[in-house]
């Protein structure tokens, strides 16, 4: 039998850890109105991501269970991947971001999938204005995915994952954005 490494140890560790702690909200969210939207989307890239939201803003309208408008959202979007490269206002202290917060990222990345309040602010970032302009919302999104992507310098930490690399923001950014376009359709 082969001796797993303390790396995969570690990794199995925190997985288990974050179906403990984000396993109850996935649950919760589970048990949703039969008439609910939830399209259960996954994305694996920024691309991708994009790619849903110019579908979502050209439509005539879009059917929503969040309580923010497609505008809202895809601000709320940008300010995480704007925050990513400038870094979040407010941080969660780093034993959450080293505990349960680096288990939970693992856990949505296992799973392909992440599940969040989607309408919670990002902690200490501006109120999301409902009077947006949605071309003035996605082009905001669009310049932040160019502008995370061009970046060469090193991610700042994610408010509650703690430091991620770029490869796992952009997959953090994109499971986030697939989360809240799940409970949309045109």
């Amino acid at each position: 039998m082969s001796e797993r490494s303390p790396y995969t140890r570690r990794i199995f560790v925190k997985s288990v850890l974050g179906a403990i702690v984000v396993g109850p909200a996935v649950l919760t969210s589970a048990c949703q109105d039969g008439d609910a939207v939830d399209r259960r989307l996954e994305f694996h890239s920024l691309r991708e991501a994009m790619d849903e939201a110019e579908i979502l803003a050209q439509a005539a309208s879009v059917r929503t269970e969040s309580i923010w408008t497609l505008s809202q959202t895809l601000i709320h979007c940008a300010q995480s991947i704007e925050y990513s490269m400038t870094g979040f206002p407010q941080m969660r202290s780093a034993v959450f971001q080293n505990t349960v917060g680096s288990a939970a990222f693992d856990f949505f990345a296992w799973r392909g999938r992440m599940s969040h309040d989607l309408a919670e602010p990002i902690p200490g970032a501006p109120a999301l204005d409902a009077d947006t302009n949605l071309s003035v919302a996605l082009a905001r999104l669009r310049k932040s995915v160019v502008d995370f992507e061009s970046s060469s310098e090193p991610p700042q930490p994610h408010f509650a994952f703690g430091q991620l690399s770029k490869s796992d923001y952009e997959l953090a950014h994109a499971m986030h954005l697939a989360n809240h376009f799940s409970m949309m359709d045109a």
